[in-house]
């Protein structure tokens, strides 16, 4: 039996890919903080918490010692590039040098045990910054625009280093994912949970930042997917649906999802929720995954936006009694 050390398994991405890997009969193990400890997983038998910090060092080493897994999934750290901006000290902090930690503490097992440990990184579209080619590839250079993207540059080169040492790591350089499961401090959950709000009454004005910013937008269980296939097959690989949209054109999907369609008459751009520097295009070019690992897209965007919507309508219907 396959076992599995996820960190960030209590976010998004972390909490499908442990749905997943216990449906395939893993035994999956989480790194959260305490103040995070809730159900990682709807699947039986759940996770194995553990709790720790992924700026302890000596914690994460103890972790790989102690649990010997079979691949390490890195998907932990601070993920929001707005957020990042306010706390670029934490943002190096627990999202670059963790990735160092966890790469070492698999190399020197292996010496040590004499069987490998994977180690598969989620990276970032945000590494690319403002790229020179569109779509991105495994091979565009990177050169990001915010605290967050270097991070995940540090990251994603590491990987590269360990990999040529010998360590069996991929790195997935994943774009914009979304779901039900995306926290409201992301803009896509904003957008389907202020239209909620709008169809159900309770608010009547969307405030947002920069709506001509263009990004790939997928599912993130199909992102899950991808990092669980890129364990054991260890390079680069570009996670992407290769298809564009405004954030605008998010915003009208998420309006039409209601039946709204002047949709402008209840957004207000707020220059408070501008970025310092914002990338204008990201699409990504996911033929490496496809051909080397089978994976590509299950849905598209206004599929995405409508089961967004309707569980944000659900939720506060329900919360309304």
């Amino acid at each position: 039996m396959r076992t599995a050390l996820i960190t960030g398994i209590s976010g998004q991405t972390g909490s499908y890919l442990a749905d997943q890997l216990l449906e395939d009969g893993w035994v999956v193990h989480g790194l959260v903080r305490e103040s995070d400890r809730r159900p990682a997983s709807s699947v039986e038998p759940s996770p194995v918490l553990h709790d720790g910090d992924l700026a302890d060092a000596a914690r994460l080493d103890e972790l790989v010692d102690s649990l010997a897994p079979d691949v390490v999934f890195n998907l932990g750290g601070l993920t929001s590039v707005a957020a990042s901006w306010h706390s670029p000290i934490e943002t190096e902090a627990v999202t670059a040098r963790p990735v160092a930690v966890l790469l070492d503490a698999c190399r020197r097992s292996a010496e040590r045990t004499g069987r490998r440990v994977a180690f598969v990184q989620a990276s970032s579209a945000e590494m690319f910054g403002q790229a020179e080619e569109v779509p991105q590839r495994e091979s565009t250079p990177i050169r990001p625009l915010n605290p967050y993207g270097a991070a995940k540059a540090y990251g994603h080169h590491l990987v590269g280093v360990y990999r040529a040492a010998g360590v069996d790591a991929s790195s997935c350089i994943l774009f914009n994912h979304e779901s039900p499961r995306r926290p409201e401090t992301f803009v896509t959950r904003k957008i389907t949970a202020g239209v909620a709000r709008i169809h159900l009454g309770l608010e009547s004005r969307l405030r947002l930042g920069n709506l001509d910013a263009v990004r790939d937008w997928g599912w993130a269980p199909d992102y899950a997917r991808a990092l669980a296939l890129a364990a054991g097959h260890p390079g680069d690989y570009v996670i992407a649906t290769g298809v564009a949209h405004s954030v605008a054109e998010f915003v009208a999907m998420a309006f039409a999802a209601v039946g709204i369609t002047d949709w402008r008459s209840h957004v207000e751009q707020d220059p408070a929720f501008m970025r310092p520097a914002d990338a204008a295009i990201q699409t990504g070019d996911a033929s490496r995954a496809r051909e080397v690992l089978g994976w590509s897209p299950t849905m598209d965007l206004e599929s995405i936006v409508s089961a967004m919507v309707a569980h944000d309508v659900a939720l506060l219907g329900a919360s309304r009694g």
